[in-house]
């Protein structure tokens, strides 16, 4: 029989910032966990608009509820800088971040749990892609897999940041959340796959994530700044320059297509020429 006394406590954290009109939402589908041995902390980052008084209106529910609870409100920080502070709070073994437009599927904590075994640091999965009226524009679920370094640093991987949880410990040793860049997501998986341990996905959906016109993701010249800036860091890397070469090809050549055909053939030419010398250059 599972007793609270034998399952492991899991944080949960809600870092908040403007997001009064979805924030109920989110703590209530962590309220709504049927995995009961929860840790949830909300931090609101300093939102200008009534997100304080959205998470103060269910503080009671939430007490009532948890296992333990936290809730801070305190000036602009960043998400990096929140998250690490959320960190050094949490006394779950496991540590899993729900942003404050999003929403955790019921089972999302139990299946995740269920899914760790000693050389697995991280759990993914499944993601219903949502609307700002809540309504399900479409799903995006595959077979398990798992990813490594080398699948990480090309991009051959589908670990979705929302929908992730993390053995804590393997988080702190990984170093917790780089606040100098903006694509934090990929710096992390990074450097946690450099311990060795498995990151794996689950064939199950497990959060309904909010697409915005906003998401970074949706620019693509920025995120290929981010992501280069994040990846020069592991410029002594045997894939260094195959990486570069992926991620000018897939963040950069969709919009220069669009624009022209010919200029988007010359840039594909260049582009795979940079990494052939890069290659040459280093023998």
């Amino acid at each position: 029989m599972i007793t609270l006394f034998n399952m492991p406590l899991v944080t949960i954290v809600i870092p908040c910032y403007n997001h009064a009109e979805y924030v109920q939402d989110s703590i209530r589908s962590v309220l709504n966990q049927t995995y009961v041995n929860i840790e949830l902390i909300i931090i609101d980052d300093g939102s200008t608009d009534q997100s304080v008084n959205k998470i103060k209106e269910m503080i009671v529910e939430c007490e009532q509820k948890f296992t333990r609870f936290e809730f801070r409100d305190r000036p602009n920080k960043g998400l990096s800088n929140t998250l690490n502070e959320a960190l050094e709070w949490a006394n779950g073994e496991y540590f899993s971040v729900l942003a404050s437009d999003d929403q955790m599927l019921p089972e999302k904590t139990k299946l995740q749990v269920s899914a760790f075994k000693p050389d697995i640091v991280g759990v993914f999965g499944g993601v219903n892609i949502i609307n700002d009226k809540n309504e399900i524009i479409f799903s995006r679920v595959r077979e398990y897999s798992e990813s490594n370094f080398d699948d990480i640093i090309l991009t051959k991987h589908d670990l979705p940041a929302s929908s992730q949880m993390f053995e804590k410990n393997a988080l702190k040793e990984a170093g917790g959340y780089n606040p100098n860049v903006k694509v934090e997501d990929w710096d992390l998986l990074l450097r946690i796959s450099k311990l060795n341990k498995k990151m794996v996905y689950i064939p199950e959906v497990l959060i309904n994530y909010r697409k915005h016109d906003t998401n970074i993701s949706s620019n693509s010249k920025f995120m290929y700044e981010e992501m280069s800036k994040i990846l020069d860091q592991y410029m002594g890397e045997p894939l260094y320059a195959q990486a570069k070469f992926i991620i000018k090809r897939r963040l950069l050549l969709p919009e220069i297509k669009e624009e022209n055909k010919l200029l988007a053939l010359l840039f594909k030419v260049r582009i795979y020429l940079e990494y052939r010398l890069f290659l040459f250059t280093r023998k």
